[in-house]
Formats: structure tokens, C-alpha cells, sequence
């Protein structure tokens, strides 16, 4: 290695510490805000509605507009780079924020649903970080870059929902309900956030990234969200990726928005549901760093196959937990384990098999598919729980799970044989 590739490298390496270190910061910001308005949505979403059926609708509106984010912010990133998008994206939570406590003012159940949706672009932001992340990655490591972002909104998730209800009594001068004044809290913390990204993501590491690849991959012509959409359905690996991280995010969702109410229904106060949601958000982002080596390691199938076995069991455990507060939150902790590796493996997967030119938008087409597929599943989940109970939407999510282990299966098999037709020829 010559001494200007050596410090050219060493430069890299730098840069890629600092780029971490900015997201790291956001996310724990991020998820901050977003576990701590997030862990009472379906509580207030009830106390405004006045049903239970419709308790599970402020949850999927956060996702549904999670999911409508995905592809304008995916646009912006692709056009001008990582920074602007992820700085808009905790912008418009913040707005949303703002509006659901408005909504908790004064009663009105749509005006809720429209501050969730605006609040779901938050997360739409935590969520592109995960990619920025791979952006400067090495290919055999990017399963790890992308989980040690993710790892870093385990500080920010599990404090939130614990401080739900000190948030909310907080508030209690001010003629803001107990279950709204968490949002008040993430309105601000999605504003720091959004400075934090601003002043510090420099340079822009998609834009580097792109300034770095090959002269001949960095045409402006594959960077479509059309491109994005080709690349994604001309590649098995993709698609299956995209499936993977769509089905294990909607299994989550649909289990994690209805528990709060499933534990209410058992006696279970604000502080306990609080403590079970953060030991779940804890499965989700704390064990990240493992399921990324693991990933890297053994590859990403095995990744995703491990995924579906958490699942499968955490919603045997949470569907049969039949009031044991235990034994829910243990289900509730292994629920978030599953996720963790579906999306690190699901994402890396994702990221290595669509050209560079067209990442940027099939990560985005990624995150609506995963967000729309989680806000009809979150949706239906009020509706089951009212009608047939939380053991029946485990067993409905749990089935979820079908299509990408035989998408896997399929896929390996198809490798394999591709293997040995090479090994042959």
C-alpha cells in the first residue's frame, strides 16, 4: 500500500468515526422522543375515543406516517444528500408533536391521528440513520455499521417510556392531560435532534460516499426512486430483504401497540406498562451490535432465520402469557430481539444488493413497504383485540412470519444452485 492510499484509508477510517458519533447522537435523541410520546399513544388514543377498538389507530397513524415520510425524505437524500432529510424528517415529528397535544386539549380524536402522523416522520428519520450509516461502510462490515446506530437508540428508548409519567404530571399546570404531556417533551427533543444533524453531519456521507465510488457509477440517471423500484424487483436477494424487514417490523407493531392495553386489562398501571415496554425496546436496540457481527459472520439468510425463531417464540410466549405480567414481558423482550435481527440483516442484505447509485431509493421503497405493511397490521390489531383477544393476535402475527421463511429457503436453495452450476462449469 503506497503512503497516500495508507492516509487516504486512515482519513476514511476518521471520517467514518465522526459520521458514527453524529448518528449515534441523533438516535439516542431520537429515540428518546419517540419512545417516550410513542409508550401512551394507544392509552390516549382510548381516553379521547372513548373505544377500545380504536385505541390501536394512534399507533398505526404514527407508522402511516412513518411510512408516508419514507419516500419524500428517501427523495431528498437521494437528490441533496443524507443531512437535509434526516433534519426535516425529526422536524415534522416535532410538529406532530405539537399537535397531538393540541388534539389532547381539546378532545378531537382526527386531530390526533394527523399529530401522530406527523409525529411518525421522526421515526422515519431514526430509521434512514440506520442507512447513513452503511453509506462509508466496508461491504463485510456493514451489517455492524448499520447495527451499532441502531444499538444507539437504546439509551433514548428504554429512559422514554420510563419517563412517560413524570413527563406527564410535569405538565399537569398547564391544562395538558397526564398521557399527552409526553409529546410535549418529544416536540422538543426532535428539535434538538434536528440541530445536532445540521451543524454536525458534515460532510454529508451519502454525497461523500458517491464522490468516492467509481467514475462510472456515479451517474445521476440510476438515482430515481423509479431506479430504486428496478433494482429491488430485479434482484431475488432484494426482494427478499424487503419482505424480511416488512413482516418482522409489522409483527412488532401489532404485538408491541396492543400490550399496553392487554396489560390494563390485567391490572397493570402506567409504571409497570412503562417497565415492559422499556425491557422490550431494550430487546429491540440493545442486542443490535450482536445480531450485526452475527450477520456479518454467518451471513445475512442465517441472520434473517434467526429472526423468524425469536418471533415464532415471542409471540408464544406473549399469546399464552393469559394475564402473567412476567411472562408478557418476557415475550415482549424476545419480540424485540427478533425485530433487531430481521431489520439489521433485512437492511444489510437490502444495502448490498442494489447498485450505489440506486441505494438510496431502494432504502426508502424499503422503509414505505415496512411502514405501510405495520400500519395496516396495526390497524387490524385494535380490531382483533376487541374481537378475539391478545392470544389470537400473537397467533396472527406469528403467521406473518410464513412468507419470509419460505423466502429464505428459497433463496438459499437458489444460491446453491447457482454455486454448483459454477462449480460445474
Amino acid at each position: 500500500m503506497t503512503t497516500s492510499s495508507a492516509r487516504a484509508g486512515g482519513e476514511l477510517a476518521v471520517l467514518r468515526r465522526r459520521i458514527t458519533g453524529v448518528l449515534v447522537a441523533s438516535q439516542i435523541l431520537g429515540g428518546l422522543g419517540v419512545a417516550t410520546g410513542v409508550a401512551l399513544a394507544s392509552v390516549l388514543a382510548q381516553r379521547i375515543s372513548g373505544t377500545e377498538s380504536l385505541s390501536g389507530l394512534a399507533p398505526t397513524a404514527m407508522v402511516a406516517g412513518t411510512a408516508v415520510a419514507s419516500l419524500p425524505l428517501a427523495a431528498l437524500m437521494t437528490a441533496r444528500g443524507r443531512r437535509p432529510g434526516l433534519v426535516l424528517g425529526y422536524l415534522v415529528g416535532a410538529l406532530g408533536a405539537g399537535v397531538v397535544v393540541v388534539a389532547s386539549v381539546v378532545d378531537s380524536f382526527p386531530l390526533l391521528l394527523c399529530g401522530m402522523a406527523g409525529f411518525g416522520a421522526a421515526s422515519a428519520a431514526n430509521l434512514g440513520a440506520r442507512f447513513a450509516a452503511a453509506d462509508l461502510a466496508e461491504p463485510d462490515r456493514r451489517a455492524r455499521a448499520i447495527s451499532n446506530v441502531v444499538w444507539a437508540a437504546t439509551i433514548g428508548a428504554v429512559i422514554g417510556p420510563n419517563i412517560a409519567a413524570p413527563a406527564g404530571r410535569s405538565v399537569s399546570g398547564l391544562g395538558i392531560t397526564e398521557t399527552a404531556g409526553p409529546f410535549l417533551w418529544a416536540a422538543g427533543i426532535f428539535l434538538v435532534a434536528a440541530v445536532t444533524v445540521a451543524v454536525l453531519l458534515r460532510p454529508d456521507p451519502l454525497l461523500t460516499a458517491r464522490s468516492l465510488a467509481p467514475v462510472e457509477e456515479q451517474s445521476t440517471e440510476g438515482r430515481s426512486l423509479r431506479a430504486g423500484l428496478a433494482a429491488v424487483t430485479a434482484s431475488p436477494r432484494a426482494r427478499l430483504a424487503l419482505v424480511t424487514v416488512a413482516m418482522c417490523h409489522t409483527a412488532m407493531v401489532s404485538v408491541m401497540s396492543m400490550t399496553p392495553v392487554a396489560l390494563g386489562h390485567h391490572g397493570a398501571g402506567i409504571d409497570l406498562i412503562g417497565l415492559v415496554i422499556s425491557g422490550h425496546i431494550a430487546g429491540m436496540y440493545a442486542f443490535s451490535p450482536l445480531m450485526g457481527r452475527l450477520s456479518d459472520r454467518v451471513g445475512r439468510l442465517s441472520g434473517i432465520g434467526l429472526a423468524v425463531g425469536l418471533l415464532a417464540c415471542a409471540a408464544f410466549l406473549a399469546g399464552t402469557a393469559d394475564g402473567s405480567h412476567g411472562r408478557t414481558a418476557a415475550g415482549l423482550f424476545v419480540l424485540g430481539l427478533g425485530w433487531s435481527a430481521g431489520l439489521v440483516s433485512g437492511s444489510a442484505l437490502l444495502t448490498d444488493s442494489v447498485p450505489e447509485a440506486a441505494r438510496a431509493a431502494a432504502q426508502g421503497l424499503s422503509d414505505l413497504v415496512m411502514n405501510a405493511s405495520a400500519g395496516l397490521g396495526g390497524a387490524a390489531s385494535g380490531l382483533v383485540m376487541a374481537q378475539a383477544g391478545y392470544g389470537w393476535l400473537n397467533l396472527a402475527a406469528a403467521c406473518l412470519l410464513i412468507p419470509v421463511g419460505a423466502l429464505a429457503l428459497f433463496t438459499r436453495n437458489g444460491l446453491r444452485r447457482v454455486r454448483g452450476a459454477t462449480a460445474g462449469g
